[in-house]
């Protein structure tokens, strides 16, 4: 076969272009090709079909007119636009200038660390100013003719256009990009003594504007500013110690135990000025109340109570759980469930919802879950140096709850790893004297300072960090109860706890002491008894106190406490409504009323109808008869005739003959035929004689004649 001329045709043309695989071919003699790649840098080869030669060689093949006389040549061709598939084909494609792109991300970062820097510096100003302020207290100011100036210079302004920042491109705040460097103060050359101060220097004032601000740092920063004890109210719990306290986390309800086994519910927002208790009961029946504590949650409370169980109630009083009793006939008290002995106090939890501590005069401290109340959690052991027993007095967690500490009788303070139970983390052996009771233990809010109440009249202060000596101590303080506690203000600048009176011998007081410095800075008289329970709210700023007469009072102050009390004293007094008296006597017959009324005994067919319909009630046996058969049914006793007769002779027994009578009827049968008595006692049985009867004919003539009736 002939071959066939080929035929003078377009190539078939690339579906589509690639940008990532093209061929540069800007350097090509022919201008409709270079025109062609004009506005591309790459054409993809595999999108051709072939390769870069196949490519080239396919360039030539295509015949296009060339541009008109007068025309534009770099103009893009309309033809060739058609047949390759494209449109707008020819045009310039879009350029990013990179430099241009860094240069506005440059100077947006310096105008954000910038404004970050200035923000920094007012807030440094400002910790400088409170700082002076706290030290005017104790330090003289500085005059205004003092040699050491402080003179913290600012950033200057930055301006954002580019003739300025390629001007300013060589100083090193223009290359600030990420995070702010920190605040650098300017210093003059004459300010020498600024390297040996510490802490924050006092700016040059004039001497009228330092007084003003002197009274007012001093009115700021003086704690005992701060106590609100300027209004009272007296709730009465009873008439013996309110010996615990507790307040829920919101500060809506407080409730109160005593020495006469009550627990008492005070709701502030429900109460008027009587200061009633809404609620009153004994959750632990004969036992002492000692500690009451609401969780972080504040729908459950913690009682701990002289027996050895601890219960935990609701908000409401409804018993949540209790705690199981240990053997006591262990030797081990690891080995036992819980507690065998009287408890002293128990602490939620700060952190975890239903953990709690206990302690117990048997000598251990253990950690209980409200999930599981038939077994203790973890048991640690108080020791001696020498490794005997001693039975802790009070407990508490710590306030991130990685730490217990606990008191003992032996006068040590030991604090364990809430982790490890086997040995303390820190043990102070003599922290009050032998024998007396340390009542309380508590934490400050940061954490770093423990406060501890002992039995011998004393306060101490400690630095877990270094608790190898107090902080301070102040004695004076005398106690009386067991669970005489202590506590630290909100703002943990002052220490509070309640002293001890005998009856008649003055008044108990509260009595505050600062932190810092442990100076009694103030007191208040409470009542003519002693002082047991302290309790002072952070979220109310209120204090409460239990007294040794029964006695729940609240401080607070209208302007800077918070709810609490400050509902309940607005309200008045609800008056008892007087009962109404009958002028006139009634007559009432109640069962003539319509409501006292029986109803009227109804069919019972509809009813019966009804229930052959149901289909579980139609499957129902019938109940048996009670009584007589009814219906042509049988009764219980039987409906017919032999059964009533039956039952008539099964039921009657009654024998109305004479019972020598009726012995005597067998004699003849005995004598005729002794078998069963009469030949065992033959010989010495004696013969028997029965009296002959006689008629009351017969007796009637042998009557002597006075006897006789006379007719």
């Amino acid at each position: 076969m002939p071959r066939q001329p080929a035929r003078a045709a377009l190539p078939r043309r690339p579906r589509f272009l690639h940008g990532r695989c093209l061929l540069g071919l800007r350097g090509d003699s022919n201008p409709r090709r270079r025109y062609f790649l004009s506005g591309l840098q790459r054409v993809s080869c595999s999108c051709l079909g072939g390769s870069v030669g196949s490519f080239a060689r396919w360039l030539p093949a295509m015949e296009r007119p060339g541009p008109s006389e007068g025309s534009d040549p770099s103009a893009p061709d309309p033809q060739l636009a058609v047949t390759m598939g494209f449109t707008g084909f020819g045009k310039k494609a879009r350029t990013f200038d990179l430099e241009a792109m860094f240069e506005q991300t440059r100077r947006t970062a310096v105008e954000r660390s910038r404004k970050t820097l200035e923000a920094r510096e007012k807030e440094e100003e400002m910790n400088r100013d409170k700082e002076l302020r706290r030290q005017n207290e104790d330090v003289e100011p500085t005059s205004s003719g003092s040699d050491v100036v402080r003179d913290c210079s600012k950033l200057s302004s930055r301006d954002t256009s580019s003739s300025e920042s390629e001007e300013s491109s060589d100083s090193s705040s223009d290359e600030l990009i990420g995070p702010p460097l920190p605040l650098k103060t300017v210093e003059e050359p004459v300010n020498h003594m600024e390297e040996d101060i510490i802490g924050p220097l006092p700016p040059p004032l004039g001497e009228e504007e330092e007084d003003d601000d002197d009274g007012d740092s001093e009115e700021e920063e003086n704690p005992v500013q701060k106590i609100p004890d300027s209004h009272e109210i007296t709730l009465r719990h009873g008439t013996k110690t309110v010996s615990a306290l507790g307040l829920d986390p919101s500060g809506a309800r407080l409730v109160t135990g005593g020495y006469d086994y009550d627990v008492k519910f005070w709701d502030f927002a429900g109460m008027d000025a009587s200061f009633k208790a809404f609620r009153s009961l004994q959750p632990c029946e004969c036992h002492q109340i000692k500690s009451l504590q609401y969780s972080n949650t504040g729908d459950m409370i913690l009682v701990v109570s002289g027996s050895s169980q601890a219960k935990v109630i609701d908000r409401d009083g409804f018993e949540v759980m209790e705690c199981i009793k240990g053997d006591q006939y262990i030797v081990d008290m690891a080995n036992t469930k819980g507690h065998t002995a009287m408890l002293h106090t128990g602490s939620w939890h700060p952190k975890i919802k239903g953990e709690f501590v206990t302690c117990s005069n048997d000598a251990t401290v253990r950690t209980w879950e409200v999930e599981n109340p038939k077994k203790q959690k973890s048991v640690f052991k108080p020791r001696t140096m020498q490794g005997k027993k001693v039975i802790p007095t009070t407990c508490t967690y710590s306030r991130d709850g990685n730490l217990i500490a606990a008191a003992c009788q032996n006068g040590s303070i030991q604090i364990w790893d809430r982790n490890m139970t086997v040995h303390p983390k820190f043990h102070y052996k003599q922290a009050h004297d032998l024998g007396t009771d340390t009542s309380c233990v508590a934490f400050s809010y940061d954490g770093n300072v423990l406060a501890s109440r002992g039995g011998d009249d004393t306060l101490k202060l400690w630095d877990i960090r270094q608790f190898n000596r107090p902080l301070f101590s102040a004695s004076g303080l005398p106690t009386m109860f067991p669970m005489t506690d202590c506590c630290f203000s909100p703002d943990d600048k002052l220490i509070v706890t309640g002293t001890s009176v005998q009856r008649g011998c003055g008044s108990g007081k509260l009595v505050f002491f600062e932190r810092r410095t442990f100076q009694r800075v103030y007191e208040i008289d409470i009542t003519d008894a002693s002082v047991v329970r302290c309790l002072w709210h952070p979220k109310l700023n209120q204090i409460m106190v239990g007294t040794g007469n029964g006695l729940a009072k609240v401080y607070y102050d209208p302007n800077k406490s918070q709810r609490g009390a400050k509902l309940c004293v607005v309200k008045t007094q609800r008056k008892a409504k007087q009962a109404e008296t009958l002028t006139q006597d009634y007559i009432i017959t109640p069962h003539a009323l319509p409501m006292f009324r029986e109803p009227r005994q109804r069919s019972t067919r509809k009813q019966l109808e009804k229930d052959r319909l149901d289909p579980l009630k139609s499957h129902k046996p019938e109940p048996p008869v009670a009584g007589p058969g009814r219906g042509g049914r049988v009764g219980t006793h039987g409906g017919t005739l032999s059964s009533y007769i039956v039952k008539n002779i099964a039921l009657d027994k009654t024998d109305d003959s004479n019972p020598r009578e009726a012995i005597l009827r067998h004699a003849k049968a005995a004598e005729d035929n002794p078998y069963w008595v009469s030949p065992a006692y033959s010989k010495t049985q004696p013969k028997t004689m029965f009296a002959q009867v006689e008629s009351d004919d017969e007796e009637a003539k042998n009557e002597p004649e006075w006897k006789k009736r006379k007719i």
